[in-house]
């Protein structure tokens, strides 16, 4: 893995055009998976600080600094991350103007007829978003049993009544990428992104090919758990395990360690942290990475990965200290990407 791309950034700067759409996203956005799942993050779960002001804080913080794309799912505390971040639009039209907003449709295997099931889980995400059309609209996981085709002409029949724009997907194959892109040309559309675990803890997207695909076929690489839940932050260690239930990136702390000093050290070279170093490299390895803010403190950091760049040499040590990634038989099933 001693390849070293360049960053997929427009020359310009300003980020990545979504395939088929004139939507603009910058190099790295917000996964709100977090803003409003209770049961799994906060909000009455382990992080006790997670509340409304501190996301309105990490909203405006982000917004500000650049970081315009959000990312959030139905399936995020059963629709409630939506209603938040609908919320904040409707509170903050200045920022709402700028910010762009990617939703999930669930595609459960009894959910036979999918092409009404997600045209009625667009219309359900876009009045809790109260949104006119939602920016970016994926298939959270190909476990649909209704197949690629079915899937796309559901896609494009959302897109057709003015629900989205940008048409996604996640956790999909370097295989069925083609596939879906294929089918999705066949009716005059374009696959605008594939959403999947990327970090220096799960490397799978380069050897699979997958980085390869979407690069040839303009498809947008969004990098969710890029800091493989909290493990690149530095705030952790052998000695200090991140608390909780954490289903990403599942190497202990002890064989991270020694990657993680590797993030101290470069990030030192730029008056950078871990965490900025590690959401850099997914960036110049042509990603845009998704990591979460609960706060304005963690968006300001987030930001930091932003507006300068890794070394060829620093790029090349890192690829040599990643991880490939762990794949549980649950992962199997859900993550071919």
């Amino acid at each position: 893995m001693n390849d070293v791309p360049a960053s997929a950034s427009d020359a310009d700067g300003l980020g990545r055009v979504l395939a088929g759409t004139d939507i603009r996203i910058p190099e790295m956005g917000v996964g709100t998976w977090a803003w409003g799942d209770k049961r799994t993050w906060g909000m009455g779960g382990y992080d006790t600080d997670l509340t409304l002001d501190t996301i309105t804080a990490a909203w405006q913080t982000s917004i500000d600094a650049g970081i315009t794309l959000f990312d959030t799912a139905e399936a995020y505390g059963e629709g409630e991350s939506e209603r938040i971040i609908g919320r904040l639009l409707t509170e903050d039209p200045g920022r709402a103007g700028r910010a762009v907003i990617a939703s999930k449709f669930m595609p459960m295997p009894w959910k036979l007829n999918v092409k009404r099931s997600l045209v009625d889980a667009a219309k359900a995400s876009r009045e809790r978003l109260g949104v006119e059309a939602i920016d970016l609209y994926q298939i959270h996981g190909p476990i649909s049993l209704r197949g690629i085709p079915a899937q796309a002409e559901a896609l494009a029949e959302a897109n057709a009544q003015g629900l989205v724009r940008a048409l996604g997907i996640s956790n999909f194959s370097a295989k069925e990428t083609r596939r879906f892109d294929s089918e999705l040309r066949k009716r005059d559309l374009r696959l605008a992104s594939n959403q999947v675990e990327f970090s220096l803890l799960r490397t799978i997207p380069i050897a699979s090919g997958l980085l390869d695909v979407c690069a040839q076929l303009d498809v947008v690489v969004l990098a969710y758990s890029p800091m493989g839940q909290g493990r690149l932050t530095g705030k952790y260690s052998a000695e200090h395990p991140p608390p909780g239930s954490r289903n990403f990136s599942t190497y202990p702390m002890a064989e991270i360690d020694p990657l993680v000093e590797q993030l101290r050290q470069i990030g030192a070279a730029h008056d950078r942290t871990p965490a900025q170093v590690a959401l850099r490299w997914l960036i110049q390895r042509g990603s845009v990475p998704i990591p979460g803010a609960k706060n304005a403190q963690q968006a300001a950091d987030n930001a930091g990965a932003t507006g300068w760049e890794l070394t060829r040499t620093e790029m090349l040590t890192l690829n040599d200290a990643a991880f490939p990634g762990i794949w549980t038989m649950k992962n199997r099933i859900w993550q071919h990407g």
